[in-house]
């Protein structure tokens, strides 16, 4: 019966629409011209209408019911679409048009209704890597992930056109894109990294045909359910197999105190499914543990909450949100480790230069640093503030990185890096800084197996709540390689001057593990295979190809 379902419409129909659409257009009194002048298009839709008449007759009449639901959908569709031709609804033709083009680009990753999903855990990809080499020339890494998502966000709630350059086209990226089309926002590219979405305003979104598929994404998941806690519909936020795994009740929690309802799988895990139409009132949250994503959720929610919301973090987090809200116009209160919004407001469009990002930057920071005679420039890195404690913790450890050309776009600090080799040394990682880089502590550890000396991490437990267990895979991969390093709680002890043999690492479809290995190659021994790496594309597409470029030696291979 499924079977009957799905091939009503991806078969059926199209054979249905190519009879009726030539047998309508063989009736008009001027066919022959119509047929003379038929274009490359007009013959390859209507291909399938020269199938056999029998046998396609049989079929429509054996799987009748799938058939006219699906005739039924599209009719619905259909009729839209002629209202907004007649009645010269630019924005609904656009909407839709963007939508289906999408959708088509991107066809062999549809499931279940979706307009847009991944299925990394179906691919095989393996990370090839020859011990040496060393690192140089120019390079521009990929936009920032946690800008690209947050300029979608906004831009689809403001009031206006957003125009957004160097958007990361990853995967995760491409989904949150992906689901605000699914809302009814029309997005327009990305184009080379260029996007133009049609904001719809505040309170614009639309119920969404089925769940939220959000690819690999922590980030986008906490975000979206606040902006989607207080929305008149209901949603339901999903993901892939890692994202399934990763805890969303930091999150839940505190919007249910706001008077979010919202539904966990068993241990507070997605999916999460929200329920519409329930009004929200601001809070003030403390929040346990230092948290961009949970500060980030909370504060989009209060954009909608009654009143003033206001979170309180224990340590520095990065601050995107606050700083993109107020370029989106919308004023954010900020005292110290407290940031505050009153719900009510308005957002506006702007225009945004999405910085290079410092976590793929930070793979070619270690890079440079470690290997023997390189020298590199890093162009249009974001230096926020609250992202910078990867370069602060290298030049701890002695690091040679210069800070050149500081600018400031679109209230983000931007910055070129130029990085060359140097003699590290192990350090007692300040906890201050520990915020400040927990993304970057992957490849951070790589930096300490090839310094002279103890390094200690201390306050990481955020670290274990990641795509991966970061900690401990990480200890595990090194362990492959011959590194000894002692596991705590809350971090990791790592005696720098070991010596990195060869061997096949587990990445668990972690991507900032599977970059991590592949600089660690640079101070092998022996050659390193790191298996599981598809998901790297879901932060720095085409890392494999730039990584070559500078020197690391690498290779991917395997097949879907």
């Amino acid at each position: 019966a499924y079977h009957d379902e799905v091939l009503a419409a991806t078969s059926h129909l199209p054979h249905l629409i190519a009879f009726s659409l030539v047998d309508t257009l063989a009736g008009e009194d001027e066919n022959l011209d119509i047929f003379r002048y038929a274009a490359g298009g007009f013959r390859d839709f209507t291909r399938i209408a020269a199938s056999d008449p029998v046998m396609w007759h049989d079929i429509f009449l054996s799987n009748r019911d799938a058939v006219l639901r699906v005739i039924d959908h599209f009719t619905h569709d259909l009729d839209q679409l002629r209202t907004a031709i007649a009645d010269q609804d630019s924005a609904t033709l656009l909407r839709v048009f963007s939508r289906a083009k999408a959708a088509r680009e991107h066809f062999s990753k549809m499931l279940s209704g979706q307009a847009y999903v991944t299925k990394n855990s179906e691919k095989q990809v393996t990370f090839r890597l020859q011990p040496g080499g060393r690192i140089s020339g120019e390079i521009r890494v990929p936009g920032d992930k946690s800008i690209s998502h947050r300029s979608i966000m906004l831009g689809a709630l403001a009031d206006g056109i957003t125009e957004v350059k160097g958007f990361l086209e990853g995967e995760d990226s491409l989904a949150t894109l992906q689901a605000f089309r699914d809302m009814g926002v029309t997005i327009e590219g990305p184009d080379e990294g260029f996007v133009r979405i049609h904001g719809v305003g505040i309170n614009g979104l639309q119920a969404p045909r089925g769940p939220l598929y959000l690819g690999n994404s922590g980030t986008a998941m906490r975000l979206f359910s606040g902006l989607l806690a207080a929305q008149p519909f209901d949603s339901e936020l999903t993901g892939d197999e890692s994202l399934s795994k990763r805890p969303m009740g930091r999150v839940a929690d505190p919007l249910r105190a706001m008077g979010a309802v919202i539904d966990t799988a068993e241990g507070g895990r997605p999916p999460l499914k929200i329920r519409g139409g329930h009004g929200l009132t601001g809070i003030h949250y403390d929040m346990p543990v230092a948290s961009a994503q949970v500060k980030s959720c909370l504060l989009l929610a209060g954009l909608y909450a009654e009143g003033v919301t206001s979170v309180t973090e224990p340590a520095p987090t990065r601050d995107h949100t606050e700083r993109m809200l107020e370029g989106f116009g919308y004023h954010v209160y900020r005292d110290i480790a407290t940031a505050s919004v009153t719900g009510g407001g308005r957002l506006t469009a702007t225009a945004i230069d999405v910085p290079a990002d410092i976590s793929s930057a930070a793979f070619f920071l270690v890079a440079a640093s470690i290997a023997s005679g390189s020298d590199l420039t890093i162009r249009h890195v974001g230096m926020n503030p609250t992202r910078v404690g990867v370069i602060n913790i290298l030049r701890m450890m002695g690091a040679n990185i210069e800070v050149l050309e500081e600018r400031v776009i679109g209230g983000e600090p931007v910055a070129d890096l130029r990085v060359r080799s140097a003699d590290l040394k192990g350090i007692d990682i300040p906890e201050d800084q520990v915020p400040l880089a927990i993304d970057e502590f992957p490849v951070l550890f790589i930096a300490a197996v090839c310094a002279e000396g103890r390094t200690v991490l201390r306050g990481a437990e955020e670290l274990r709540v990641k795509e991966s267990d970061r900690i401990q895979v990480m200890a595990d991969g090194l362990t492959v390689l011959g590194v000894e390093t002692t596991v705590t709680p809350d971090g990791i002890v790592i005696d720098g001057g070991q010596t990195m043999a060869g061997g096949t690492v587990n990445s668990h479809g972690d991507h900032r593990i599977a970059m991590a290995f592949s600089v660690a190659s640079l101070c092998a021994s022996g050659s390193i295979e790191v298996t599981d790496c598809a998901n790297v594309a879901t932060s720095f597409p085409g890392f494999v190809e730039l990584a070559k470029w500078t020197g690391i030696n690498i290779s991917a291979g395997g097949a879907e």
